[in-house]
């Protein structure tokens, strides 16, 4: 297995959903025997923690807003989960190889993380909640796939996921506008739940 590019797939993965990466990879190496996934992701605790926080995403990501509230607390954890992840590929030995895998995948985590969160707050400007639940299932089906087929053709995938990389950030671009107004719609839906005062960012 090409080290390098399933680090970056799975940094892509993480950036969406870093809880389902996780199960995925971890199911593929305990039951499918693929030898090069880490031993640390197979652990049955591992496995079901992932299985369980997997489920809370599934249902959280297809909320308006709740979705845009669980992509903030993510920020944090889906970046570390593809660095660790890359780092684990290499064996956590603290050599310039894990670094580099973990750079890649955390980076590209970040990236992809970034990417989601802002079209999310676009989707969430409407007023109907298809866009939003179609956004998620297609999210899904991108995570799973990718996270599955990529241990058989790392090289070929991390080539897909580049191209959808560039994509979001294209999308994203051009989208910005509707982003903005997201963010104010969101702000505006928390400061409801939370009592806070929220002032508009123009």
């Amino acid at each position: 297995m090409e080290m390098l590019p399933l680090a970056f797939t799975s940094g892509w993965a993480s950036g969406i959903n870093a809880y389902a990466t996780v199960l995925i990879l971890g199911l593929l190496g305990r039951f499918a025997h693929i030898a090069d996934i880490p031993e640390g992701l197979q652990r049955t605790d591992v496995l079901i923690v992932m299985a369980v926080l997997t489920v809370i995403e599934l249902v959280a990501d297809k909320i308006p807003y709740v979705d845009s509230a669980w992509d903030t607390i993510s920020t944090v954890i889906r970046p570390i989960a593809g660095a660790t992840i890359g780092a684990l590929m290499a064996g956590a030995n603290g050599d310039i190889w894990t670094v580099t895998l973990a750079a890649v995948g955390g980076i590209t985590a970040l990236v992809s993380h970034l990417t989601k969160a802002g079209l999310r707050l676009a989707i969430n400007t409407s007023p109907e909640p298809v866009t939003n639940v179609g956004a998620s299932l297609a999210g899904d089906v991108a995570v799973t796939g990718v996270a599955t087929v990529s241990v058989l053709a790392p090289v070929q995938v991390a080539v897909v996921v580049a191209i959808l990389l560039v994509i979001g950030l294209v999308v994203l671009f051009f989208a910005f506008r509707r982003v903005r107004r997201g963010w104010r719609a969101f702000r505006k839906w928390w400061a409801r739940r939370t009592g806070s005062d929220v002032v508009d960012a123009h």
